[in-house]
Parts: structure tokens; sequence; C-alpha cells
């Protein structure tokens, strides 16, 4: 029995090294998964905002142009304010069910809840269509309009009668 307590340990007979496959494997992962956390990432690119709209004088021959053709915005007017109301093309650009009130005065149309042709005024040089003829009610149904353009789209401008001194001048 002493033999046996007496006796040396016997030393391992292979030793074990940290250069086994499967470590250098596990440490290149780890150094590939510290490398794609911390690399800087670039920059975000924002994306392109739309151009400013500037407030503006609009006579009725100024406003015909923006009916929605040749990728024009759509503006119509309502009680004299020039609203861009583009983002509902659908409605008032070309073929849509408002299509007559694009780049014009809608006012009298509006107010009277007809899009027939008759409703606009002929005369894009002469004075702006007075509302006269209309009754409360009808006047009523065109502030309701006018209300529901203020809280949906920008106001980008006032309509003002060819001639008027805020008007713009020929070529500008």
């Amino acid at each position: 029995m002493a033999d046996k307590a007496d006796a040396p340990l016997s030393a391992p007979t292979h030793a074990q090294s940290i250069a086994s496959p499967i470590n250098l494997f596990l440490i290149s992962l780890l150094i590939v998964l510290v490398y794609l956390r911390l690399r800087p990432k670039p920059p975000a690119v924002l994306a392109k905002g739309p151009p400013p709209i500037v407030f503006r004088t609009f006579t009725p021959p100024t406003l015909r142009p923006y009916n929605g053709e040749n990728n024009m915005p759509v503006y119509l007017a309502v009680n004299g304010k020039v609203f861009d109301v583009s983002n509902g093309r659908n409605f008032y650009g070309p073929g849509g069910p408002y299509e007559n009130f694009a780049g014009r005065d809608a006012s009298r149309g509006l107010a009277c809840g007809s899009f027939d042709e008759d409703m606009l005024t002929k005369d894009l040089n002469g004075p702006l269509d007075d509302l006269k003829g209309l009754g409360d009610e009808e006047m009523e149904a065109m502030r309701g309009w006018e209300e529901r353009f203020h809280e949906k789209y920008l106001v980008v401008g006032k309509l003002v009668a060819v001639g008027h001194p805020e008007a713009p001048k020929e070529g500008s």
C-alpha cells in the first residue's frame, strides 16, 4: 500500500494548447463580431425635401397654369386665399371630380355645391367674383370649405383682380 502512496503523480500524456482549431475559430469569430459592432457607420442621408413655397399674390391669369397639368402643382382659390391642393391631386387635378376648380377661383362653385363650368369666372382679366347673389346658407357652405382647406392644405398666396395695386406686374 505504501508503494502507491509514495509514487509520484504521473504527468499528463499530452499538453493542452490554446491554439486548438476550435479556439482559433472562436477567437476569430469574436474579433469579427467586435469589429462589426464597433466599426464606424456611414452618415445617414436625409431625403431631399420639397422646395420652399413662397407666399405670392396671384391674379386669375397667373393662377390658371397651376391646374396640375405639365407637372405643375395644383392650386385653387377660395374666398381670396390660394391653397396648394397638390396632395389632393386625385380630387382636384386632371381627371378628378373637382378638376375644373384647379387653377381657378372655386368660391362660388364650392358654395353652391356645383361643379359646373358656369360657376367659374369666364373673364380672367375682369373683376373677381364678389359672390353677390349667394344666400346665407351658401356663404356658410363656402366658409366650411375654406376651413377644411385651412386644416388640410397650405395657403400659398392670395387672389386679387388684374390691375389691383398688389397684382404681379406683367412678365414677373
